[in-house]
């Protein structure tokens, strides 16, 4: 079966509920900052945001103090981001794909968040962003965890689909068609020339647990409990999502 890049018009609002609305959502978005803050430390940064969806995470930066640039392929998204995003100061949004995002050089801080799992090619995306972006600069980048899927399914005794490849005859549209193995994530990236920063695992434990938290008090304990332990392995290699932060050499 051929794989293709895959964007969300037709399905945006599902998209949203299913991403945001839940308890998944709000804690990748919390972790995800997290993982950002320490690099975003130094005051304002022009930030381009790509594959940025309804505006979630370009609205905190934004609400932050920094200048950003929302991208995304899908029109039908963007009109959610639109209607996020009005009261919102310095944000732009304009629809492309990322291939057509050739001019880099001016940001001072890319984010690539769950973008190149829906990809047919994501290792051609790692090295459009670094061939594009200027030297010395950073990239924020998150997917999939292949490992962790893999993992997770075979909790559940889903022998036959991970003995298929984790692949179904009618792909659900709100499933990645092509999650990363984070090894060949990072061993790609570092090839491309750019240098590990740090990483994250993004719910290291959320979505093994047999029951989602049922309070606020079950869900803060949570996410203490992902903080302490999203950088130390092996749990940082169980997150259903890996985060990176890249930068590319000042004599590249």
């Amino acid at each position: 079966m051929k794989i293709t890049d895959q964007y969300f018009d037709g399905i945006a609002a599902k998209f949203a509920k299913n991403i945001y609305g839940t308890t998944k959502g709000r804690l990748r978005h919390m972790l995800l900052i997290d993982a950002m803050m320490p690099f975003l430390a130094n005051g304002p940064s022009k930030i381009l945001d790509i594959g940025g969806g309804t505006g979630v995470m370009t609205k905190t930066l934004a609400d932050l103090g920094h200048q950003v640039t929302l991208t995304d392929a899908s029109e039908e998204v963007l009109t959610l981001a639109r209607e996020m995003l009005a009261d919102t100061p310095d944000v732009t949004i304009v629809q492309q794909t990322l291939d057509q995002a050739a001019d880099l050089h001016s940001y001072d801080f890319i984010v690539c968040h769950a973008v190149l799992e829906w990809l047919a090619r994501p290792f051609d995306a790692i090295d459009l962003i670094f061939q594009n972006m200027a030297p010395g600069k950073l990239l924020s980048l998150s997917f999939f965890n292949r490992d962790a899927a893999l993992f997770g399914n075979a909790l559940y005794g889903n022998f036959d689909y991970i003995s298929r490849g984790m692949k179904v005859k009618n792909q659900v549209r709100l499933n990645p068609d092509n999650p990363l193995r984070p090894a060949e994530v990072i061993q790609h990236a570092e090839g491309t020339g750019f240098s590990v920063e740090s990483i994250t695992g993004i719910r290291c434990f959320h979505d093994y647990m047999k029951e989602k938290p049922s309070s606020d008090a079950v869900f803060d304990q949570l996410v203490a409990l992902e903080r302490q332990y999203n950088q130390t392995p092996p749990y940082c290699w169980l997150g259903k999502y890996i985060h990176l932060m890249l930068r590319k050499s000042a004599e590249s």
